[in-house]
């Protein structure tokens, strides 16, 4: 027997927030692995961070495909779906250490992120209008929160038991929020007309693929090399056709009119850089307080410690959720979410000048951290008060997307500082003190940038109509 969801929305919030926080940590569950992963697997290093690579790849690509899929075939439907393949991944990982077969089960974990949006959407069509805005900002949240705890769980497993143990636990979670799915969370009977874009979403794949390996792969190969170069003329080429295609398409996997609303695009604009601005504070942290004390800046931590400098930021993002939810419901989205951006940038200011100090680089990486949970929680309300209710996981998804692009466009511009900017002591090449500083500068500028795109938001006097045409639709 189904579940009444009006009845149990706390139920359903907190098994569709267990399922993000999940397979958030997919995503940066492998980070600290990467140093030994080589070894591990008699592989090279440059072989090696394609368990990373695939994941944000498969991540981007299905991430708008299954939440349009969503949308057409049932919420609940494609959410198992995707847990089903992170739970695959996961098994796959768990039980091999060949290079060929964890990146086939990473690239089954990335798709999985397709859960955050789908469960946005879910909340929206079986909560009650009341609980919708918190309950969104929740779930949204759990992009931020499981990717902030899932470096420090991942430390303390590499430390102290076999780096697969961390594969086995996240397989039975995985199967555990399957049970829990099937078993609380109710099928949405919301749906859109029309015939999956085969064709649009091939387009969109291929872009993403292209423009993706190059910009994540751009500096092992080279920014100048011809696979870099010819990979974004692929990104480059397809995008115009892509266009064409989809605004003469019926049922198009992407709205683009929809889209080019200032409401969804500067939201989405906002949503790149804010995914950049936190993603830097993840890369550049555990790897800053490592770093050996001969460089004149290092504090010559362990691998646990760097771990555990990122968990009062992961704390502080799953207590400022539900504040996020009630800073929207008084002053609005469009305010959340221009105070976070500009606490982001306020926490990277803080950086610049407290990098040699461990306690201040915690403090400057919390800040970080708080402003990512209220900025994260802000977006999908921004995103559902602009598109009708039977696009909730699609517009979504592609929220979801540009975090991810923004995420990887950070990856690199952070790979390629760190090692650019280098100085040789006691025989150790590390990255300068001012190699971080960049870094904390660009992630800085972002976020503000991201501030002067939430401006430029349309005010919108009330959310009521929006969030009770779900109710009038169902």
């Amino acid at each position: 027997m189904t579940v009444r969801p009006a009845a149990h929305p706390r139920l359903i919030l907190s098994a569709l927030a267990s399922c993000g926080v999940l397979v958030s940590v997919m995503q940066t569950i492998v980070v600290p692995l990467l140093p030994a992963l080589p070894g591990l697997t008699h592989s090279k290093p440059a072989d090696v961070s394609w368990l990373v690579t695939v994941a944000l790849l498969t991540g981007a690509v299905f991430t708008p495909l299954l939440g349009r899929a969503g949308d057409m075939y049932g919420k609940r439907r494609v959410l198992l779906i995707a847990l089903v393949s992170m739970v695959a991944g996961s098994l796959l990982c768990a039980t091999s250490s060949l290079l060929p077969v964890l990146v086939a089960g990473r690239a089954f974990q990335g798709a999985a992120v397709a859960v955050v949006p789908l469960g946005i959407s879910i909340l929206r069509d079986e909560l009650p209008a009341e609980r919708v805005i918190p309950s969104i900002a929740i779930m949204s949240s759990t992009l931020g929160v499981g990717a902030a705890f899932g470096i420090p769980a991942a430390t303390l497993v590499v430390e102290y038991a076999n780096w697969h143990t961390m594969f086995w636990i996240c397989a039975g979670l995985g199967l555990l929020d399957i049970a829990v799915v099937l078993l609380i969370v109710p099928e949405s009977k919301l749906r859109t007309s029309g015939r999956f874009d085969v064709l649009g979403a091939l387009g969109l794949s291929g872009f993403l693929v292209c423009l993706l390996l190059a910009v994540s792969k751009g500096s092992a190969w080279g920014w100048g090399s011809a696979a870099t170069v010819g990979t974004f003329a692929g990104a480059a080429l397809i995008v115009p056709l892509w266009v064409v295609f989809e605004l003469r398409t019926k049922s198009p996997l992407v709205d683009l009119r929809v889209s080019a609303r200032p409401a969804v695009l500067f939201t989405n604009l906002a949503a790149l850089l804010i995914g950049f601005a936190f993603y830097a504070n993840s890369l550049s942290t555990a790897q800053l307080v490592q770093e050996p004390v001969s460089t004149g800046y290092g504090l010559g931590a362990s691998i646990v410690v760097s771990g555990l400098c990122l968990l009062p930021g992961g704390v502080a993002m799953v207590l400022l959720s539900p504040v996020s939810a009630r800073i929207s419901a008084a002053r609005g989205p469009r305010f959340t979410l221009a105070f976070a951006s500009g606490l982001m940038a306020l926490g990277y200011v803080v950086r610049l000048f407290t990098s040699e100090n461990l306690f201040a680089i915690v403090a400057g990486a919390t800040v970080v951290s708080a402003g990512t949970a209220v900025a994260y929680s802000a977006l999908p309300a921004l995103i559902m008060h602009a598109v009708p209710v039977t696009e909730t996981a699609a517009a979504n998804g592609l929220n979801t997307l540009m975090r991810t692009i923004g995420q990887a466009v950070c990856s690199a511009i952070v790979a390629t500082v760190l090692t650019a900017v280098v100085a040789t002591n006691a025989g150790h090449i590390a990255p300068k003190l001012g190699a971080y500083l960049i870094v904390f500068a660009i992630a800085g500028t972002a976020a503000a940038v991201a501030l002067g795109l939430t401006l430029l938001i349309p005010h919108r006097r009330t959310a009521v109509p929006v969030l009770a045409e779900a109710g009038r639709t169902s």
